[in-house]
C-alpha cells in the first residue's frame, strides 16, 4: 500500500441552494475558502497530497483560483464527476441532468489514489482535530485490508436556520459506528431536531446525536466494492432522475454484510457549513473569531 495519505475533497457540486459555485465563495478573514481551511488543517495534520473531485466545465477557473493557492505547499491532483461515469456499459436515462451524489464522486477518484484517503465536503468547515485524528487512522490502516473509518459531528452544531439539511444518522457501539443513514430533511423543532421522512412520517432526534458530515476515511481497498455497490444501485435506481448514490449508503451495506469495521471519531470542534445564502454571515462570524483567537492566521495563504 502507497504510505502517503490523500485527503479527497468533494468540490463538484452544484451549490444549487446556496445560489453559486459556492466553492469558490470567500469566507475568512483574508479571503479564504472553505477550502482553504480544509487544506491548511490537512497540511499541518501531516497529509501528503490533495485530490479535488470537480466538474470539467469549471476545471480552469478552479485551478486557477484555488489550485494555484496551494503550490509549493502540498501535492495536488484532479479526478473528475460526470454524468457518464458508470461501471461497465451502463448509460445515464435519457433526462437527467446531474450526477449521482457523493458516492460516485469518490468512485470517481479511483483511478487516481492508490493509498489511505480521507473524504470531505468542499464546502464544509471541520476544524483541526477531524484532521489530526483521521491521519492517525489512515496511517493505522493494514495493507490489503479494507480499512474505514468515520469523524462524526453533534447533529445540533450542524443545522441551518434558513432550511432543511442533508445528515447522515450514526448509531455506534463499543467505538465503532453500526449503522449510519441518511436523512435528507432535517430541521430544528424545539429541543429536538426533525427528520420529515420520504414516506410523509416523521422522525425525531435528541440535539446530542452524532451525525456524519462526509468526513470518512478508507484504504484504497474501498474501490472495488464501490464499483459493485454503486452498479447495483444504477440497475435498482439509475432510470430515476434524481436518484443520488450516496457514501453512507456504501458505508452502511460494508458494515452490515461484515466486509469492514467503521472506527467511530468524533470532533468537538465547531463545525461550520453554508446550505443556503442566508448562512453566510454565520460562517464569516466564526471563522472571524477563530482568527481572532489564535487558531487560525488572518490569512492562511
Amino acid at each position: 500500500m502507497n504510505d502517503k495519505i490523500t485527503l479527497l475533497v468533494l468540490a463538484a457540486g452544484m451549490g444549487s441552494r446556496f445560489g453559486g459555485l459556492k466553492q469558490l465563495t470567500p469566507f475568512g478573514p483574508g479571503g479564504e475558502t472553505l477550502m482553504d481551511y480544509s487544506v491548511y488543517d490537512a497540511v499541518r495534520a501531516g497529509f501528503d497530497r490533495i485530490v479535488f473531485v470537480i466538474r470539467r466545465d469549471f476545471e480552469a477557473i478552479f485551478r486557477e483560483q484555488v489550485g494555484s493557492r496551494y503550490a509549493g505547499k502540498i501535492e495536488i491532483d484532479y479526478a473528475f464527476q460526470s454524468l457518464d461515469d458508470l461501471p461497465g456499459s451502463r448509460k445515464p436515462p435519457e433526462n437527467r441532468e446531474k450526477p449521482w451524489g457523493t458516492g460516485q464522486a469518490v468512485f470517481a477518484a479511483r483511478n487516481v489514489i492508490d493509498g489511505p484517503f480521507a473524504v470531505i465536503n468542499a464546502d464544509d468547515f471541520y476544524g483541526a482535530e477531524s484532521f489530526r485524528k483521521l491521519a492517525a487512522e489512515l496511517r493505522s490502516f493494514k495493507a490489503g485490508e479494507l480499512g474505514m473509518c468515520l469523524c462524526g459531528y453533534r447533529l445540533e452544531n450542524t443545522l441551518s436556520e434558513y432550511g432543511t439539511v442533508s445528515r447522515g444518522i450514526c448509531e455506534t457501539e463499543a467505538g465503532f459506528l453500526t449503522c449510519v443513514t441518511e436523512h435528507t430533511k432535517l430541521s430544528r423543532e424545539g429541543n429536538q431536531v426533525k427528520s420529515e421522512l420520504e414516506d410523509g412520517k416523521t422522525a425525531y432526534f435528541p440535539p446530542e446525536q452524532l451525525v456524519s458530515m462526509n468526513c470518512w476515511g478508507f484504504s484504497p481497498e474501498l474501490f472495488d466494492d464501490l464499483e459493485k455497490m454503486f452498479a447495483r444501485f444504477l440497475d435498482e435506481r439509475g432510470q430515476e432522475l434524481k436518484s443520488e448514490f450516496y457514501i453512507p449508503f456504501a458505508a452502511d451495506e460494508l458494515i452490515k454484510t461484515g466486509k469492514t469495521k467503521c472506527r467511530m471519531l468524533t470532533s468537538e470542534d465547531r463545525w461550520f457549513g453554508v446550505t443556503y445564502q442566508d448562512d453566510r454571515p454565520t460562517v464569516v462570524q466564526g471563522l472571524a473569531d477563530l482568527a481572532a483567537t489564535g487558531k487560525y492566521p488572518q490569512k492562511l495563504f
